[in-house]
């Protein structure tokens, strides 16, 4: 590209991070909008940890749209990407008809490349398309001067779960009664700094693509479960009002059966999908297990678990129970490597474990059963990196070599 062409492209790299739901969204009422049956809850993870990164770019001199995702270009006439970048135009050409002239829309009729990458496995239950939807949605917005009020809705046609990743600490994702959608959208219930010592670990059982993709899995589960109805109509109202009550409370015994009982509802809805759908393996099972005897040792809910489509564990607890359980999963699942390969993220001091610990358990180790720990928190939401090193694309509006 010519020096004065290159004057011409401009530039914008955010991050966004990943949401794990505590109050689970599964189903849609409307698949094109993608509205959901019933409201859900989530905590944003720090961004130090897991995080989508996204670089894009617009110029005249761009002959189409193109992205690249985890270094391999990939088909960007995929609907919903296209819904979120004809939103974001919609959006952007709207706010320059208005005579807004506080934001530069001029380069919203260039073609765009848009260059993105997790730092954590794609596609394997731990919510890549959230983060990567919100990011995209995010940066675009950046580039094109969209209001930030106007993205929920946005992100939300990516991703469902997208419109959570847009906040930081605990948001919640409004049903809505609307049949446009446009109060189906997620606000923040409590920063990320209202809870210090909350903590979270994922559990990494497998890395590999799950076999039912959760927009398949939801619509399976919308056409045969008679339990979901049920689910979206009664159970998820009042669970909603209270997990924000004990989130409010920091009730963290509260909080953490009230998780764990979600979670176990959600994979039971899968199991009454025809055919049914199997997210969790014989390590979630055990994980499961290993929590309620830890908790049960103590007689107090000290950890606890969650899992979305996948068999990966999230788990929760406080600062005070954190090296202790950690010890407590390299004992019952020895893992292949050591220290900070086996834990990594924020530190985790090393605690001994009690004989009597052990024997109150009682379960057969499971080498190798956890690929790793990723230690984290609550976190913000979106950010713009202003470092231009780190743009992912090069003056030539191409991947740089080392994405």
């Amino acid at each position: 590209m010519p020096e004065n062409d290159k004057q011409s492209l401009s530039m914008v790299t955010c991050t966004a991070p990943v949401n794990i739901a505590v109050i689970k969204y599964w189903g849609k009422r409307d698949e094109d909008l993608i509205l959901p049956i019933n409201s859900s809850l989530s905590v944003t993870l720090h961004q130090d940890q897991l995080k989508t990164t996204t670089t894009v770019a617009c110029s005249r001199n761009f002959q189409q749209d193109r992205i690249w995702l985890n270094g391999k270009e990939e088909d960007i006439s995929n609907p919903r990407l296209q819904s979120c970048l004809q939103e974001i135009r919609r959006f952007s050409r709207k706010r320059r008809n208005t005579g807004d002239s506080t934001s530069d829309v001029s380069g919203v009729s260039h073609k765009v490349h848009i260059c993105s990458v997790n730092n954590f496995p794609t596609a394997a239950g731990l919510a890549s398309s959230a983060s990567g939807y919100a990011c995209l949605v995010y940066t675009l917005s950046q580039l094109f001067g969209v209001e930030s009020e106007q993205l929920s809705a946005v992100a939300r046609q990516g991703s469902g779960s997208a419109c959570r990743s847009l906040y930081g600490g605990f948001v919640q994702w409004k049903l809505g009664e609307q049949l446009d959608g446009k109060d189906s959208l997620a606000e923040q219930v409590e920063s990320e700094s209202y809870w210090p010592e909350l903590r979270v670990l994922t559990l990494v059982v497998s890395a590999e693509q799950k076999s039912v993709g959760s927009t398949s899995g939801m619509h399976a589960s919308v056409e045969t479960s008679q339990l979901l109805k049920y689910r979206a109509d009664v159970v998820v109202p009042s669970r909603m009002e209270e997990m924000i009550r004990v989130i409010r409370e920091r009730d963290f015994p509260a909080f953490g059966e009230l998780t764990m009982k979600d979670s176990n509802q959600f994979h039971a809805i899968c199991l009454d999908t025809y055919p049914p759908i199997f997210y969790l393996n014989n390590t979630s099972h055990r994980i499961i297990s290993l929590v309620h005897r830890y908790n049960q040792y103590y007689g107090e809910t000290r950890v606890a678990y969650t899992f979305d489509a996948g068999p990966n564990a999230v788990i929760y607890t406080l600062q005070d129970h954190l090296s202790e359980f950690v010890q407590v999963v390299r004992h019952f699942f020895p893992p292949e490597v050591s220290g900070e390969e086996f834990v990594k993220g924020l530190p985790v001091c090393s605690a001994d474990l009690s004989e009597e610990l052990k024997r109150d358990i009682n379960m057969e180790p499971t080498p190798k059963g956890i690929r790793y720990i990723i230690s984290t928190k609550a976190g913000p939401g979106p950010c713009v990196v202003k470092d231009p090193n780190h743009h992912l694309l090069g003056a030539d509006g191409l991947p740089k070599k080392t994405v």
